[in-house]
């Protein structure tokens, strides 16, 4: 079983940055992608940035220019690094991997950060 652990949400001032990092526990032979999504109130849970394969990178238009996802594959964490905040930036930000173990795909969301960005 993967478990993912996130660390980093928080308030924050509009223009100011907040860094996400989640770890991966657990027994698995390959992580192929990683990613962040985030759900507001009210709304659907989305896709924030996540990298795939050799490292292709995937953002929300929303968050383009803002918002960057890294990876350290030896450590097994990403981290995704935002800038120039915005209130509508504001919701429970999740970690998800997927990957291989034991030749079977699998899955896992971290249990979820707040992310607050109010004057």
């Amino acid at each position: 079983q993967v478990r993912l652990v996130e660390s980093g949400g928080g308030l924050v001032q509009p223009g100011g940055s907040l860094r996400l990092s989640c770890a991966a526990h657990g027994s698995f032979s390959t992580i192929t992608t990683m990613g962040w999504y985030r759900q507001a109130p009210g709304k659907e849970r989305e896709l924030v940035a996540a990298i795939i394969g050799s490292g292709n990178t995937n953002y929300a238009n929303s968050v383009k220019g803002r918002f960057t996802i890294s990876r350290n594959i030896a450590e097994t964490t990403v981290d995704l690094q935002m800038n120039s905040l915005k209130p509508e930036d504001t919701a429970v930000y999740y970690c998800n991997m997927g990957g291989i173990r034991l030749g079977l795909p699998w899955n896992a969301w971290g249990q979820g950060t707040q992310v607050t960005v109010s004057s």
